[in-house]
């Protein structure tokens, strides 16, 4: 069984919806739609085609903005731009997703847009853009993804780093990834109105293929973790659907924030558990479920690499396990279904594998890491039992670990 394969006959289409990208749509299907719509919109044939992937957060979820670890890898599910430049200042965008809505705004005059909301994240990463590197000028898009969105899979990011690499490839900037990420973060933070850190548009950036990326999201050192060969990437979308920039995200950040003004230190990823622990008579008691989450958090995302490099499954199921666990109880950003969908996988795996949710919580993804011999078993188990839990029906993604942003013609 390859990356992306495995046997079907044994799970319903009743019970279950299992995405893979070799099944179905290939890179050249995309390429091809994409320049043929882009004919079609335009009148001319595109200069170049960028793709920059989603991610999986494999460990260290909520820690990023608080200047913490985290484990994503870059997935083969992601988001493309057909792009030709133009002789002014207009940006024309058409995205294939939304049924082919085409906006259009000038550079030098970016507002924020009410009625096609998708459009701010081009808007927000081009004002980054042209505060950093302005020496570039209009151009004509088009836009396809594959990344479900609301997923907990950072469509956004994908988003946003794909219409920055395109620009620049287009433009010939010295854009590297880490600026990339940087400007689709400020996009996100400051004209979308999302407080996301930095983990989404790093990895989608700057993943490495069959890699996970340990990210220090303080200092944005980057140390690579090799996936084991015989080691799938399972994305299990609990169809749970949530809205990040609308949900408690942003509460979450503020009480970090809090909580580490309450203990003195610029960010919790300067406090310690035993200082956490010593002070927790005095703080308020969610202040310090919050606190103790992120701080035990940065610790197993570190303790993953390790494992991964061993390939210690055992200490992986564990990891991931408790890390659960502590996104439940402390952090408060897991949903029933999450839970159900975590306590099936966990109960098959045993020790040949972990799962947890991934993201940042109330709806969305957990993600499975797993012996390839074990597939057939996960996907059983989600067959048979979640749709009769939950009444809902799970979507499957056999994912593997990509490079990030590139140019692809």
């Amino acid at each position: 069984m390859n990356q992306d394969t495995l046997n079907l006959t044994q799970h319903s289409a009743n019970d279950i919806n299992i995405h893979a990208m070799s099944q179905s749509v290939t890179q050249s299907d995309i390429l091809a739609q994409l320049e043929q719509a882009f004919v079609q919109h335009f009148g001319y044939a595109a200069q170049q085609v960028c793709h920059a992937p989603g991610r999986v957060n494999l460990i260290g979820d909520h820690t990023d903005y608080n200047g913490g670890f985290v484990l994503p890898a870059a997935i083969n599910f992601g988001t493309w731009v057909a792009g030709h430049t133009r002789n002014d200042r207009i940006i024309n965008v058409v995205a294939l997703d939304c049924a082919g809505e085409r906006v259009s705004f000038s550079l030098d005059n970016i507002s924020f847009d009410e009625v096609s909301p998708w459009s701010n994240y081009v808007r927000g990463s081009l004002i980054a853009l042209v505060k950093a590197l302005p020496d570039f000028g209009g151009a004509d898009l088009v836009v396809k993804g594959n990344v479900p969105r609301g997923a907990g899979l950072s469509s956004s990011a994908s988003f946003e780093v794909v219409i920055l690499k395109t620009m620049a490839a287009l433009y010939d900037l010295p854009l590297s990834g880490e600026q990339a990420a940087l400007m689709g973060q400020q996009a996100e933070n400051e004209f979308v109105g999302c407080n996301c850190g930095i983990m989404d548009q790093m990895i989608s950036a700057m993943g490495k293929q069959h890699n996970a990326m340990l990210l220090d999201c303080r200092s944005l050192e980057i140390q690579y973790a090799r996936m084991p060969e015989d080691l799938a990437i399972i994305i299990v979308n609990s169809n749970v659907k949530r809205g990040l920039v609308d949900s408690e995200y942003n509460t979450r950040r503020g009480q970090c924030e809090q909580a580490a003004a309450f203990l003195g230190k610029a960010s919790l990823r300067d406090v310690t558990l035993a200082e956490l622990n010593a002070a927790k008579a005095e703080l308020e008691p969610v202040l310090y479920r919050r606190a103790h989450h992120v701080i035990s958090e940065s610790i197993r995302t570190c303790d993953m690499l390790a494992a991964l490099n061993r390939h210690d499954m055992a200490e992986i199921s564990a990891l991931m396990a408790q890390s659960h666990r502590s996104l439940k109880n402390d952090f408060e950003v897991t949903t029933s279904q999450l839970d159900i969908l975590v306590s099936l996988l966990a109960d098959k795996l045993g020790e040949h594998g972990g799962a947890r949710m991934t993201g940042g919580g109330f709806g969305g993804c957990v993600v499975a890491l797993t012996e390839r011999s074990h597939v057939d078993k996960v996907l059983a188990t989600l067959a048979e039992d979640y749709h009769a839990a939950t009444g809902l029906k799970a979507d499957i993604y056999l994912c593997h670990a990509v490079d990030g942003a590139f140019v692809a013609v």
